[in-house]
């Protein structure tokens, strides 16, 4: 088995400098993670894209539709990246937060994107140290939708797009 060292994915936005070995099993357990990030998303999306109310946000209310549709289109690659792996995808999302404020809502899905993004260039790294350079484009095509899924949630908000720390 090919084994690498990679920087810890602690999930903090702090750089990190203990090593841990990463794997293809370990890749795939961090891919089993992103999916259920990816069942949340698509869950969120659909409830919020349903619940939001008021004129301001019909245009994100629309947007979160197409978003839900893309991040099924995400869990779907990621599924199949994992049993490529030779691991079992999982069936459990993580746990969606809800409100009844739209601005919690999309901030919410905003800080969501935020934390999927950092892993996502995690992996990508991580792809790439193990030779999986296949692997690695696929999630630059998923993190290219993410981030386009990031400035619209920000321009809901009317805020400038995080600037998020490399890792």
């Amino acid at each position: 088995m090919r084994v690498l060292k990679a920087k810890a994915d602690t999930g903090s936005s702090q750089s990190k400098s203990s090593e841990v070995q990463i794997t293809r099993d370990r890749l795939a357990e961090l891919l089993n993670e992103d999916l259920a990030r990816e069942y949340q998303a698509i869950i969120a999306y659909v409830v919020y894209s349903q619940v939001l109310t008021g004129a301001e946000y019909m245009n994100i209310a629309d947007q979160l539709e197409l978003h839900a549709k893309q991040e099924l289109d995400h869990a779907l690659t990621l599924s199949r990246l994992i049993d490529y792996l030779g691991k079992m995808p999982t069936v459990t999302p993580k746990p969606v937060r809800t409100s009844e404020k739209a601005k919690e809502m999309l901030r919410f899905d905003l800080d969501n994107e935020n934390e999927t993004i950092r892993n996502y260039r995690q992996r990508v790294r991580q792809c790439e140290q193990l030779g999986e350079f296949a692997i690695a484009e696929q999630i630059r095509e998923i993190l290219v939708q993410e981030q386009d899924h990031q400035i619209d949630l920000a321009t809901a908000l009317g805020e400038d797009v995080p600037k998020l720390d490399t890792i």
